[in-house]
């Protein structure tokens, strides 16, 4: 009895401890991305990592999950007689839930676990220790960029997913499958309202934002965690990252559905 309130109360200040740091990893980045001098160049690097190298992967998953959208949705609605709303399922599918979480997943398994485990080896191999050496923030020169990198191109992403995603709709319910192509356009247009843009868009958003938050924390304290030393920290470290980043991109979609609804 006394071991097992032992370990309950080790974990619950090693929890304390683990959420502490992060929030201290927060502010220390907000910080050191508002600090002067603004450099461009490392902002416009991360968005060439985080934005144009996820651009293939985000077209074709947007375009096969239209596809699939499409020949689902013509299947279901046409036993209903309803084949003339396909385009408006396909698109609010797309643009209230799919688009943005799909991309931010997608983002995740691409960009942010590279991310924890270039900033792991960067710990692990103390360079980082001797940016703190030689007076450079690290959180400015490393953490900074990948964070606002990140709040521009993932909702740029997202957009290009619905887009894409409408296409392929298109392409599969009515070049394929031979429906009413007026209809398609006419029902998109008279269900997606301006509201639903802005869910997409303040979800991709906080997306962004926990994605790089939780990665790059992951990477930057692998040292700090009961993970090991060495490459299997880093390993450790980046799954972690994924799995956690991921849940925690589900939760959000919830918590900000049932907000907004």
């Amino acid at each position: 009895m006394f071991d097992s309130l032992q370990r309950f109360g080790r974990w619950g200040l090693g929890s304390l401890e683990s959420m502490g740091r992060s929030a201290l990893f927060l502010l220390m980045t907000l910080a050191g991305g508002f600090q002067p001098p603004y450099k461009i160049r490392p902002l416009l690097y991360q968005i060439k990592v985080i934005g144009s190298g996820s651009f293939l992967v985000i077209f074709f998953t947007g375009a096969f999950v239209g596809m699939v959208l499409g020949l689902q949705g013509h299947y279901t609605l046409s036993k209903y007689g309803s084949a003339s709303a396909l385009g408006a399922a396909v698109a609010l599918s797309l643009i209230r839930e799919l688009g943005p979480v799909l991309t931010a997943l997608m983002v995740i398994g691409r960009t942010g676990s590279a991310m924890c485990a270039e900033l792991g080896i960067m710990r692990i191999s103390e360079q980082i220790d001797a940016l703190d050496c030689m007076a450079i923030n690290p959180y400015r020169f490393l953490v900074a960029p990948k964070l606002f990198a990140g709040l521009l191109s993932v909702p740029l992403l997202t957009a290009i997913f619905n887009v894409v995603g409408v296409f392929g709709g298109y392409m599969v319910g009515v070049v394929l499958l031979h429906g009413n192509g007026g209809a398609y356009m006419a029902s998109m247009q008279g269900s997606v309202t301006a509201l639903d843009l802005k869910m997409c868009f303040v979800k991709s958003l906080c997306f962004a934002f926990l994605l790089v938050w939780i990665c790059a924390e992951h990477g930057f304290w692998v040292t700090r965690r009961a993970w090991g030393f060495g490459a299997e920290g880093v390993s450790r470290a980046t799954t972690s990252a994924v799995v956690v980043s991921s849940v925690a991109v589900l939760v959000a979609d919830y918590v900000i559905t049932s907000l907004m609804m």
